[in-house]
């Protein structure tokens, strides 16, 4: 879960993404309004809130969840943990350095050595990492850590503190905290540059449900894109007869074999490129008619309409 935007803008997402197999792809978002922009039937909600609404509406719609990941933002709202919890879901969540804890007086915070792991990035590159147990009195079902690139200068743009709900032991939980929760801030960082490629900021409205409304669409071609991934591509092949099979169509020039969202969305383009082409010239053809053009057209958006996009069944 994260937010995108300023709030002096007068409008701001709150957004519900997943990632599988290293492939980012939206799930949600809902409007956050400051209350000085609210209309007189308008309800004010909280961050908080809008993120406890889809956690629901989720849930309802059948989504498995294996993990919960957040910014501190939802690590230092009691209610919203409540709202995880009530779902028994497993969480990591950020926090702030400062953060508060209620424990007896005769207890004291204490810090575990350091222990390196190996953080792991999308591209399968790796750096090695540190992380620390922080035990506040003594253990309980939330645990607290350290995580950070260099131990004896802990760089602020580097070093964070998360608690879970994850169980286990601590060393069994050093092993996969680290990429768990470094995989936030890259599926953070795929989502932005998705949502700009596509034009989320690319608008000419002023009023706030004309702007949903063409977020939504963003988030409709985003999830397009992202289930006609190589990944998805793949697996919709293996469900298909072998009649069935589209037609070859990655011998175009341009169609890019890299396994990767951009490849996606450059294939995508390339597939609906013929129909755009004709509503372009189709104008021209009723002042100079061309019997040949229109069919060869015709002809060739019939091999494109061969292609088989994945829509998931679940």
């Amino acid at each position: 879960l994260g937010n995108i935007g300023k709030i002096d803008n007068g409008i701001v997402s709150v957004n519900a993404y997943g990632v599988y197999e290293h492939l980012t792809f939206p799930l949600m978002f809902k409007i956050f309004k400051p209350k000085g922009t609210l209309k007189p039937n308008d309800k004010y909600q909280t961050k908080i809130e809008l993120a406890s609404e889809m956690i629901e509406e989720l849930i309802n719609f059948g989504f498995e969840i294996e993990l919960v990941l957040a910014d501190s933002l939802y690590g230092e709202s009691s209610s919203f943990i409540q709202t995880l919890d009530k779902h028994q879901l497993p969480w990591v969540l950020a926090i702030r350095k400062n953060h508060g804890v209620w424990m007896p007086s005769h207890q004291v915070v204490r810090a575990n050595k350091w222990s390196q792991f190996e953080r792991v990035f999308s591209n399968q590159t790796s750096e090695i990492r540190y992380i620390r147990e922080i035990i506040l009195g003594k253990r309980y079902q939330r645990t607290y850590w350290e995580i950070t690139t260099d131990p004896e200068t802990l760089p602020e743009n580097s070093t964070s503190f998360v608690m879970t709900n994850l169980s286990g032991k601590s060393n069994q939980i050093k092993r996969t905290l680290g990429n768990l929760y470094g995989l936030r801030t890259w599926v953070e960082y795929g989502f932005r540059q998705c949502k700009q490629e596509l034009g989320w900021t690319d608008y000419r409205l002023t009023k706030s449900e004309q702007i949903e409304k063409w977020w939504e669409i963003i988030m409709s071609a985003y999830l397009m894109v992202s289930l006609n991934a190589q990944f998805f591509e793949d697996l919709n092949q293996s469900l298909l007869p072998s009649d069935e099979r589209p037609t070859d169509f990655f011998s175009h020039q341009q169609w890019n074999l890299t396994r990767g969202w951009k490849s996606t969305l450059n294939n995508l383009r390339l597939i609906i490129q013929p129909t755009i082409l004709l509503w372009l010239i189709f104008p021209w053809l009723d002042v100079f008619p061309s019997r040949r053009l229109l069919l060869g057209f015709h002809q060739l958006i019939e091999s494109m309409n061969q292609f088989q996009p994945f829509y998931s069944s679940g």
